[in-house]
This record gives C-alpha cells, structure tokens and sequence, in this order.
C-alpha cells in the first residue's frame, strides 16, 4: 500500500492540487414537468440573489477560489505587467456637436474614461465629467452622453456596478452643472433629444429586492421635458398586450421625424419594425413603414427629401439599402439604390451627404463611400486588414473620424476628409510592444458536417508547432453577432508568454450574413458546438498545441458555448473558462431581459424546443464519470442581463458531480456586472484567468523583476 501511495506521488505533478474541498451545497426536491419530462432543479434556491443563504454561498465559494489563486506564485506579477502594459493614454474619435468636438480619454490606469471636448480640432481640452467622481469605488460609469441638437444639454446615463440599469441625469452645458432632473429605471434606451427635452425608454418600477432578478415586461417610451419631474412626463408609447416587446425611440438630425423601433423577440420572432411620425404635420400618431415584426431586419440610415434610407435583409440576406416613401411605404414601391453583394453588409453610416458602406469580407472591414442616391465615388483605403468602425457625423460635416484595429494593431483614429478621400492618422497608440513580434493567420477549417469556418489564429514570431503552446481558443458564435479583429492589451500579455490566441468565426454569429447566423441559432445550435470542437481539432491536429494545453474561454452566449462543449468532448481541453454563461436553458427567460433570447434559442415550454434544449443545456449535462478539465467560472454580483444564478447553479452542479482532481471553482465578482464596471476589476480578472491557465496547464511565466507577494480579496 505504501509502495502504490508513492507510486502516485511520484507521477502526479507537483502543481496538481488534490481535489478541493468544496462548500457543502445543499440540495432541495424541486422538480419541474417539460413536456411529460420530469426534471429536477435541486439548486434552485440559488436563483434568490438577495437571501441570506445565497449570500453566504457566496462567501464560501469566493474564500475557497481566491484562497486557491493566492497560492500561484505569479499571479501578482501577471497583474503587474497587465497594469504596465495598460498604462498608456487612450482616446476615442471626436465628435462634433457645433463649434465643440467631445472624446473620451483615459490617462492609463484610470478606472473609467473621462470625457473631455475642445472647440475645433486645435482647440484647448477642457474636462467635461470624469466618472471616477461618480462612486468611491470607481465602479459607478457613464453609460449614455447624449447633447441635444443645439449642444445646450446633455443627458448624462449613470450605470452603478455594473448594472444594465441606467438612471439619467440633465447636464447644462454652459456651466457643466447638474440640473435637478433625475430619471429612474431605463433600460434599453438612448436619448433622442427634440426640442427642450428628449425620448427615452423605461420599465415599471421594479419590487424592491428584485432590482437585479426580475423579468422586465412593459418597456415604455417617455418624453421628458428639460427642468421637470421625471413624474411628470408623457407617456409616448406603450403595448400592454405585447409585454415582451422592445421600444425605443430616435430621431432625426433635423428633429422633424420620430421613429420607434419596435421587436419581439419574446414570441420567438428575430426581426423588427420600424414606424413614425413627421412633428411638421402636427399629429403625433404613430404610421408604419415597416408594420409588422416577423424574423426580417431593418435599420434606418437616414432621411433623404422626404424618403427614408434602410438596411435591411428583407429580399436579400446579405443586406441592401432601400429608399422608402413613408407616403408609400409598402415594400412593391421601395428603390434598392445599394444592391446586395457577396459580402454582408456590417455597417453603414452617413456624413457630409455621403453614405459609408463598410462590408466583411472573410471577416475584415471593407468601405466604400456612395452618394444619397446609391452611387459609388470610392473605396476608403484602410491600412492592413482588420476591423474599422465610425464615419458617422453630421450632413454639413467636411472630414469624419474612423477607428482601425486588428490584433497586433492598437486601435488607432484616422480623420477622413470626405471631399478628397486623402485619410491621415488624427491618434495613434503609444503601447508598450512590437507589434513586428507577433504573426496573425487566417485559416478555413472543416466543421462535422464538411462547413468551412474561418478562425484567427495569433503567436509569437517564431514559436514552434510542437503540441506544447499554451493555447486559449474563444469565440461567441450566436445573435448575428461578428467576432471580428480587434486589439487587446491584456491578450499581448498572453502572447508575450508564448501562449496562442485562437478566434473561430462559428456559425451563429454574422461574418458571413442572415444565412450563417440562421445555421447556428435555435435547433442549428448543435452546428455552433460542432464548429468550436472542430476548431480545437484542428488546433491539434496542425501541432499548435494539444489537449494538455488547450483551454477554452467565452463569455455570455460564448460562456453557453464553453459549458456545453466541455460537456460533450472534455478531453479535448485542459482548462475551461466560462464567464457569464447561460448555462440554465430551460429557465433563463424567466430572468430580467432573458426572454429577449426566445428568438435566438426557443422556449422550453415548447415541446420541440424543450427536446432542443435539454440536449445541450450546460447544467443539465453535466455527468459524473468525465474527466472535467480545469474550470474557473466566472460571474458577478450586479450581472442583471445574464443573472449569476445561472452561474450558482452550473458551480454547484459540476462540484457535486465530478469527482477528479481538476480544480472546479467559481469567481463572483462584487460590484460589477455582465462585464467589468472599472478598469480594475478588469485586470484583476484578466489576471486570475491567465494564471489559473497556466497553474493548472504546468506552466511558469517568466516576468522580469522578482515576485510580488499575492495580495488577498476580502468579502
């Protein structure tokens, strides 16, 4: 017996930790009828946020994960170089309202950008609001700054750790002070200002407790007049028959036309419509242009002599632009004055009477400028491949701003003058790194079903494919939502260590159109795992790394994405990292805006989509006998859009059903939200998911300096 003991100790690696000792969580006899399937819910008591049993869950759960991430002796000096590399100062592109031009800047290691504005682009900057002031803590942000027309106020949208909830406060611009008005409970909403006041969208006022936790039904539209009581306002818009629907309102730049937008994605239905009304005439009744809401997609561009410019995907999959006459909106009178084309439409913006049509082809930008009328004038020459957002602005604007990033490209702004096409760069990042270091590949490879996906794949010049590069592999995959190139700071820390970045472009999301999106949504979902798990495949199969130093990561439908692969392939990968999940499909539309998802994933109180469901639904699959890999799941105390039970539940799940040696543990974060709610927070996670990597893949980083003692987290 003392032989075999040492035989063990012997060929078990040092770093590995014998299994954790977990918080007894208890278990209760809930069980709920799908459809004649009798399914059990035992933890369903963690869904109460604010009891004090969950509350003390809590507490045991975080005293044991940060117990175990004090004890990885680089853990500390991974925050220190994420901080290093971090601090620098950071812009975003001007924007003009009148004679001012207003941009955010973080000075490095602020918590949250501070918005400043100058008069004309030489002008001297003066501080507008810096949100730092906003709470002690730093966790209070700006959510929304909307000037009205005029540039006489702004609405100030103030988010408190992390909440999607939004309270509006009126600032006067010529003094910069605070006027009295305060609006509460907005939630999916801007501020689309008309006159001396502005539209906005709210819901009823929750039940007290139940801020964070209750389903959001009766979004209503409201119009609040400068220097009054938020009780006082006018009720514009509402549907009490339709309590799931979204609406919110804009308006044009001239102020003459209001639209409400209107989706409901509750009843199963992906698309939207879009209706009006002209101030000019003097009714202030709502008329269609788009009545219905069925699974088609329109967006206004703008407003053109009378007719209004919409993308949509209504006769063409990949997007056009359609002239509407709002007198003749039916769709047998519409002009198509940008036809389809084999790449999707992922963006379109106007300024100075141009129109500007960024597309993706194989996933990075491309842009062209059109006029009003849909004729081409020029392609806008970006400065490698990768990701472009803006040139949006105002109808007499001279020059527009754009953002360009890629992975080894920090997001740089380039000024565009519209009359001569010449594009200068206005700000580019000072980061610590060579960007000359790191090289990118695109490759195509085949899913189960033979489906080509594109993935990014990222590394340090010269690394060698021996299976052993610590490799993270994420992707999102759902809502016809692109994950397209972008830059981050905290992934070159990653880089630096000789760690891999894999991005797979699954099917779900937009980078190919309405088509690729439909093949990864509702009962296609499987084809999204499918892709993932294929893009971990190939990883190994070209010898970038394999499954001793695979790990996966993905947040929110991306957190859903790694909870349900690590279920249905866990050999495959040595850590898991899913952040924010939904990981209860069966009851995450009984949860704040979660009914809002029924388009993308179906409903289980549907039979059909019950069967779908349950076949993957992370929670409900986890079974005892597989060989989990390293798990660090991560959510937040303030995560009102994906509610942390949903990650309660899938923690005490998989603690209670797998029995191995790999560390399953739960990160709750305090004051914070569906993402981080300061820059903080941000780095410390970033650092805790980095270190858990590679503690648990066997790896040492090498820092220069010598360590820095852990630090610990009370709660």
């Amino acid at each position: 017996m003392k032989r075999l003991l040492l035989i063990v100790l012997l060929t078990t690696p040092c770093w590995l930790p014998a299994q954790l000792q977990y918080p007894q969580t208890k278990k209760t006899d809930v069980v709920d009828n799908y459809s004649g399937t009798q399914v059990a819910d035992p933890y369903r008591w963690l869904e109460d946020d604010n009891s004090q049993e969950t509350k003390a869950w809590v507490k045991e759960q975080n005293t044991v994960t940060f117990g175990y991430l004090e004890k990885i002796p680089y853990r500390a000096q991974w925050l220190s170089r994420l901080e290093e590399l971090n601090n620098y100062p950071k812009y975003s592109a001007p924007s003009r309202n009148n004679e001012y031009y207003y941009y955010s800047r973080n000075d490095g290691l602020q918590n949250q950008n501070v918005t400043y504005r100058q008069k004309g682009l030489d002008g001297k900057p003066e501080l507008v609001l810096d949100p730092n002031k906003f709470s002690a803590d730093g966790t209070t942000s700006l959510a929304t700054f909307s000037l009205s027309k005029d540039g006489h106020y702004a609405v100030v949208g103030k988010s408190t750790g992390g909440s999607d909830w939004r309270t509006f406060f009126v600032m006067n611009m010529t003094t910069l002070k605070y006027l009295p008005d305060s609006l509460a409970w907005v939630k999916v909403s801007g501020a689309s200002w008309q006159g001396d006041g502005f539209y906005y969208s709210r819901y009823p006022t929750p039940d007290k407790g139940k801020e964070l936790s209750t389903k959001n039904e009766n979004h209503q539209v409201y119009y609040h007049k400068v220097g009054t009581s938020q009780e006082n306002d006018m009720l514009v818009y509402e549907d009490k028959a339709n309590p799931q629907r979204f609406h919110t309102v804009f308006t044009s730049e001239d102020q003459r036309y209001v639209f409400l937008n209107m989706s409901d994605r509750g009843k199963g239905k992906d698309g939207n419509a879009i209706w009006y009304f002209d101030s000019k005439s003097g009714d202030k009744t709502f008329k269609p242009i788009i009545k219905e809401i069925g699974n088609l997609h329109y967006n206004l561009v703008d407003d053109v002599d009378g007719k209004f410019l919409i993308s949509t995907d209504d006769g063409a999959k990949n997007r056009r632009v359609v002239m509407v006459d709002p007198l003749h909106p039916e769709s047998s009178n519409w002009k198509t004055i940008i036809p389809e084309k084999e790449e999707v439409i992922s963006g379109i913006s106007s300024a100075g009477g141009k129109l500007f049509i960024t597309y993706l082809k194989d996933v990075t930008s491309r842009v062209y400028v059109h006029d009003m009328y849909g004729k081409f004038e020029k392609e806008v020459k970006l400065p490698a491949l990768g990701t472009s957002s803006g040139f949006g602005g105002r109808k007499e604007d001279k020059v527009v701003f754009y953002t360009f990033t890629s992975f080894t490209f920090p997001p740089t702004i380039y000024q565009y003058n519209i009359a001569t096409g010449e594009t200068v760069v206005f700000r580019k990042p000072e980061v610590k790194f060579n960007p000359e270091d790191y090289v990118t590949e695109q490759v195509f490879y085949p899913s189960k079903d033979g489906t080509k996906v594109p993935m990014f794949i990222v590394y340090k010049k010269g690394t060698e494919r021996n299976g052993k590069n610590p490799t993270m592999l994420t992707g999102y995959g759902g809502f016809n939502i692109s994950s397209n190139p972008s830059f981050s700071t905290t992934r070159i820390t990653w880089l630096e260590q000789g760690g891999i970045f894999a991005l797979a472009n699954m099917r779900g999301g937009s980078e190919y159109g309405e088509k690729w999106h439909q093949a990864g949504m509702r009962f296609n979902k499987q084809n999204v795992f499918d892709d993932f798990i294929a893009a971990a495949e190939y990883l190994i199969k070209k010898k970038y790394t394999s499954s001793d130093y695979l790990s996966i990561q993905g947040g929110s439908n991306g957190g859903l994405l790694v909870g349900a692969v690590m279920n249905q392939r866990p050999e495959l990968f040595k850590v898991a990292i899913p952040q924010v999940g939904v990981m209860d499909m069966l009851r995450y539309q009984k949860f704040t805006i979660g009914w809002n998802w029924i388009a993308e994933y179906g409903n289980s109180d549907s039979a059909a989509d019950f069967k779908n469901l349950y076949a993957y639904s992370p929670i409900h699959n986890i079974k005892p006998g597989l060989k989990y890999p390293a798990t660090l799941i991560t959510t937040a105390d303030h995560d009102d859009r994906v509610v942390p039970a949903h990650s309660f539940k899938y923690a005490a799940t998989i603690q209670d059903k797998y029995k191995g040696n790999n560390s399953v543990l739960i990160r709750i974060e305090t004051n914070s939200g569906h993402g981080a709610s300061n820059l903080k927070k941000g780095l410390e996670l970033s650092a805790d998911i980095y270190s858990f990597t590679f503690y648990n893949m066997g790896l040492t980083p090498k820092f220069p300096g010598p360590a820095k003692p852990n630090e610990k987290k009370a709660f």
